[in-house]
Order: C-alpha cells, then sequence, then structure tokens
C-alpha cells in the first residue's frame, strides 16, 4: 500500500534518508522495503498529519516541526514496524503526543532556526483558513481546552474524520472509551461555547 519502488527512494526527503542512514550504522535491521514504507508514508500522510497537529499548536510552523519529528522518530526506528496496515495510526499516535508534548511545555517553535530544506508543504490549506473564522477559533480553542484523551478523539473523529475503530486503533483504547471520551468532550463543549 504505502511500498514504492527502490527508485523513487532517491527523491526521499534527507532528514529521513540521514536517520535511517544512522540507525542502520547503529545496528538497526532497517530493509529497503521498510526504508520505501517511511518514505511513502510521507508523501500519503504528512500533509495530513501537518493539518492534524495544526489542530493542537497556534503555530503552524511548530506544526510541522511535530510533522517532522514524527517522522524522524519513526525513521529511526522503521526497524521494529511488524504491521504495516498500522503504521499510520502510529504515526498519527506519535504526532499526538508531540503536540501534547509542545503544547505542556510550552515549546517554542523551531521556526527560530534555519528553515532550509524544509520537507513539508507550507500552503495555505483548510486548517489556516479554520482558524481565520472568529467562530471557528472559539471552537478550537474550547478544544484544546478538553482533557488530553476528549481532545484527542474529537480531534480525530470530526476534524480528521475517522471512524471510532480507526481512533481506537490510534489511540491504543476500546472503541467503548473513544465513545465515552467523545460523549464527555461534547457535553463539555456544549457547556463552554454554550456560555457567552
Amino acid at each position: 500500500m504505502y511500498l514504492l519502488a527502490v527508485d523513487a527512494l532517491a527523491f526521499a526527503p534527507p532528514p529521513f534518508v540521514f536517520a535511517i542512514a544512522a540507525a542502520r550504522l547503529d545496528g538497526e535491521p532497517i530493509t529497503l522495503e521498510t526504508e520505501a514504507l517511511v518514505v511513502g508514508l510521507f508523501h500519503a500522510e504528512g500533509q495530513s498529519l501537518v493539518r492534524l497537529a495544526r489542530l493542537f499548536v497556534d503555530d503552524r510552523d511548530a506544526a510541522e516541526d511535530i510533522v517532522q519529528e514524527a517522522f524522524l522518530r519513526l525513521s529511526r526506528h522503521a526497524g521494529k514496524i511488524n504491521d504495516i496496515e498500522r503504521a499510520p495510526a502510529y504515526l498519527r499516535s506519535i504526532v499526538l503526543n508531540l503536540a501534547r508534548d509542545n503544547n505542556r511545555r510550552g515549546l517554542v517553535s523551531l521556526r527560530h532556526h534555519a528553515t532550509r530544506g524544509r520537507d513539508v508543504d507550507v500552503g495555505i490549506d483548510t486548517a489556516d483558513q479554520f482558524v481565520r473564522s472568529e467562530d471557528h477559533r472559539r471552537v478550537l480553542d474550547a478544544v484544546r481546552k478538553l482533557p488530553a484523551r476528549q481532545r484527542d478523539c474529537v480531534t480525530l473523529r470530526y476534524f480528521e474524520e475517522m471512524s471510532i475503530d480507526d481512533i481506537a486503533n490510534t489511540l491504543g483504547v476500546s472503541m467503548n472509551s473513544v465513545k465515552t471520551h467523545l460523549q464527555r468532550a461534547m457535553a463539555a463543549l456544549d457547556r463552554t461555547l454554550g456560555e457567552r
């Protein structure tokens, strides 16, 4: 599904190639097929993951940095991918954890560092347009204030339009847990957004 021809690896983003090469030097058994999987995931999921991260952080640069770091982490541990079909869910969970860490620690975006060679498309996307509207901004702020699991479930369900089953797989919880978090989140959002 995400495998590319070996020739396509020549177009891989340089940080991934370096991370995989470094992992191989450290003894990680990363095959060309696994390397192709990571590159394929980048091309298939990269922009979607930036949109997902963007829903958690105000700064577009920070969202791009989060996704870049997620792919670097996946690249370093690519040899441990056992179930190729679960790789996108694993990648989304890395992005969610990094976004949570970013918000928790109040990390400053890496935008102050050189951005040459940025591998993620920085064009205007739906998430950026969404944030511009004041009413939508209120909703987004309210979602960001939810407890972590509720926020993750709401974001994946209503912004990324994932199924309950896919959310459960991404977060590593049961479908009933996802439903409970969604119900609690919607009740909290109703209370918060009902106040004016």
